[in-house]
C-alpha cells in the first residue's frame, strides 16, 4: 500500500494496531506510533488508546506512562487502561493514586467498567484495600444494585480472602442474583475449605429456581476435592451431565482426578485419565503426581512425569514434587538423577516467594532466606521471639523438608527463613493489633510453615489468610480452615 502511494487513514492504523494487540507485536506497534504521530492522527483519541493498551499489554509501562501523560484529551476508556494494566503488573500504589487522580483531575466519572476492571485486577493481586476503596466509590456513584459489579465484587472478596464481605454483597442481592452470582459465591466457599456450606449454598440455589452452569461444577468439585468429600465428588460429576446437559471440561475432569488422588485412590484417579474422552493435559497430570507425593505412591509418579516432561516441560514443579518423592523413600540417587535431569533440560527451580500489602498500597515482596529489607533485623528479631512461644507450645522444626546435605542446624535456619514466615514477622510488625495479615503465595505452602501459623495465629490474637497456588489458609486461635487436609 506504502510502496503505491496510497497513503494510509485512521482506519487503516486502527486495523493494523489491532493486529498488533492481538499478536503482542511491540516492535511494530512502535512503528505505527510513528506513522500515527507522522500523519497527523496524534489527537485521534481512538487510536492513541489502542496505542496505550498496546504498550500496556506489553509491559511497556514506562512509554505507557509518556504517552498518556502527552495525551491532548483522555476520556475514561484511557483512564480504564492504565490503571488496569498498573494493577496487572503489581502497582497498587500507583494505580491506587491515578484511580483518585481520575475524578479530582479530569472531571470524568469512573464508569461500570473502570469499577469491574479495577475490581477484578484487585482480585488477581489480592489488593484487598483499594478493592474496598472502588467498592465505597461504586456505591456512591450508584452502582450498588447492578449485576456484574456484584458479581465482581463477590468475586474480589472471596479471592482477597474476605468471605464475610463476599456474602454480605450476595446476601444484598436477593432477587437480583444471577448464575454467575451463586457461582462466584460458590467458588469462593470451596476455595477457603468452607464445603459444607458452598454444598448447602447450592441447595438454595436450585430452590431459588437458577439454573448451575459448568462454573458451579467446578465450585462444587474443588469444595470436595479440598476437604475429601469422595462419594459427593462423584455425584456432582454424574449430574452435571445426566441433570442439566452439561458436558465435563478439562476443568472438571481435572478436579475429579485432584479429588481421587488427594484422598488417596490414586489408581481408580490413573484409571479414570485413561478412560477420559478428551485428551489430559499438564494440570491432569500434575494433579496426579501431587496425590503420589501425598500417598507415596513412587511408581504412578514416574508415570505422570513421563507425560508431563512432554506437556510441560519446563515446569520445575513437577520435577520438584518427584525429588521430594524419592528424598522421602531414601532414594537419593533418584533425587541427584533428577536434578541432573532439571539441569540437563535448562529447567531452574522456581523461587518462592510471599507478599503482604499494607494501609499505604505498597506491596512488600520476601523469599526464601531474604536479608535485603530495611526491616530485616527487626523481621528476624520477631521471629525469634514467636520461635521461643511456639516451642513452649510444642513446635519442633520439620527439617525432614529440607533436601539437601547439610547439618541439622543449617536445616533448621534454612526452614525459619521460608518467605511466608519473613511476611508474616513483618506485618505483626507493622499492622495494629488485630488486624487480619493477608499474605499471597506462589506456591504450596509446606508443612512446616502450616504448623507455624497455626501457633502464630494463637499466640498473637490475629487471623492470617494465606493464598497460596491452589486454595486459602485461614489461621486462626490455632486451627486452619483446610483442617489439614491440603
Amino acid at each position: 500500500m506504502r510502496t503505491s502511494g496510497v497513503l494510509p487513514d485512521a482506519f487503516t492504523c486502527s486495523f493494523l494496531l489491532k493486529a498488533c494487540v492481538s499478536l503482542l507485536d511491540i516492535a511494530n506497534g512502535k512503528i505505527l506510533h510513528g506513522v500515527v504521530e507522522k500523519l497527523g492522527f496524534g489527537s485521534n483519541l481512538f487510536l492513541q488508546n489502542m496505542i496505550l493498551n498496546l504498550y500496556g499489554l506489553c509491559g511497556e509501562m514506562a512509554d505507557a506512562m509518556l504517552l498518556f501523560d502527552k495525551m491532548p484529551q483522555r476520556d475514561v476508556v484511557t483512564w480504564n487502561t492504565v490503571i488496569t494494566q498498573m494493577l496487572k503488573r503489581g502497582d497498587i500504589e500507583g494505580a491506587s493514586r491515578l484511580f483518585s487522580r481520575l475524578e479530582e483531575e479530569s472531571g470524568l466519572r469512573p464508569n461500570q467498567v473502570t469499577v469491574v476492571s479495577v475490581l477484578a485486577a484487585c482480585a488477581d493481586l489480592c489488593a484487598l484495600d483499594l478493592g474496598k476503596r472502588v467498592h465505597e466509590y461504586s456505591n456512591r456513584s450508584g452502582f450498588k444494585n447492578n449485576v456484574l459489579v456484584c458479581n465482581t465484587l463477590i468475586d474480589m472478596y472471596a479471592k482477597c480472602g474476605s468471605l464475610e464481605e463476599a456474602s454480605r454483597v450476595f446476601d444484598e442481592m436477593e432477587g437480583k442474583r444471577t448464575v454467575f452470582s451463586w457461582s462466584a459465591m460458590i467458588v469462593g466457599l470451596a476455595a477457603h475449605g468452607r464445603a459444607q456450606e458452598a454444598l448447602s449454598l447450592f441447595s438454595s440455589m436450585l430452590q431459588d429456581g437458577t439454573e448451575p452452569n459448568g462454573v458451579t461444577f467446578v465450585g462444587l468439585l474443588h469444595a470436595c476435592a479440598h476437604m475429601g468429600l469422595v462419594d459427593e465428588g462423584r455425584a456432582f460429576f454424574t449430574s452435571m451431565t445426566r441433570d442439566y446437559g452439561i458436558t465435563p471440561g478439562i476443568e472438571h475432569y481435572g478436579c475429579m482426578v485432584d479429588l481421587l488422588s488427594r484422598a488417596g485412590l490414586v489408581k481408580e484417579a490413573y484409571e479414570f485419565i485413561m478412560e477420559m474422552p478428551i485428551k489430559p493435559n499438564g494440570i491432569i497430570w500434575g494433579a496426579l503426581l501431587g496425590g503420589c507425593r501425598l500417598h507415596k505412591d513412587i511408581k504412578l509418579a514416574e508415570q505422570a512425569i513421563q507425560h508431563l516432561s512432554v506437556l510441560d516441560p519446563l515446569n520445575d514443579g513437577y520435577y520438584i514434587v518427584l525429588s521430594n518423592i524419592y528424598a522421602e523413600a531414601g532414594r537419593w540417587e533418584d533425587v541427584t538423577r533428577v536434578r541432573k535431569l532439571m539441569k540437563a533440560r535448562g529447567v531452574k527451580k522456581t523461587s518462592g516467594w510471599s507478599k503482604i500489602t499494607l494501609d499505604d498500597g505498597i506491596v512488600h515482596e520476601f523469599v526464601a532466606g531474604d536479608e535485603s529489607h530495611p526491616q530485616a533485623e527487626g523481621i528476624f528479631r520477631k521471629w525469634d521471639e514467636l520461635v521461643v512461644e511456639m516451642m513452649l507450645r510444642g513446635y519442633v522444626a520439620n527439617t525432614s523438608l529440607v533436601l539437601l546435605d547439610i547439618e541439622e542446624e543449617q536445616k533448621v535456619k534454612f526452614i525459619y527463613r521460608h518467605s511466608e514466615k519473613l511476611a508474616v514477622s513483618f506485618g505483626l510488625l507493622n499492622t495494629p493489633a488485630g488486624t487480619t495479615i493477608r499474605i499471597i503465595k506462589n506456591l504450596r505452602v509446606c508443612e512446616d510453615c502450616h504448623s507455624a501459623l497455626k501457633l502464630i495465629a494463637a499466640i498473637s490474637g490475629r487471623e492470617i489468610v494465606v493464598r497460596d497456588r491452589n486454595r486459602f489458609h485461614c489461621f486462626k486461635d490455632g486451627c486452619c480452615s483446610c483442617g489439614d487436609y491440603w
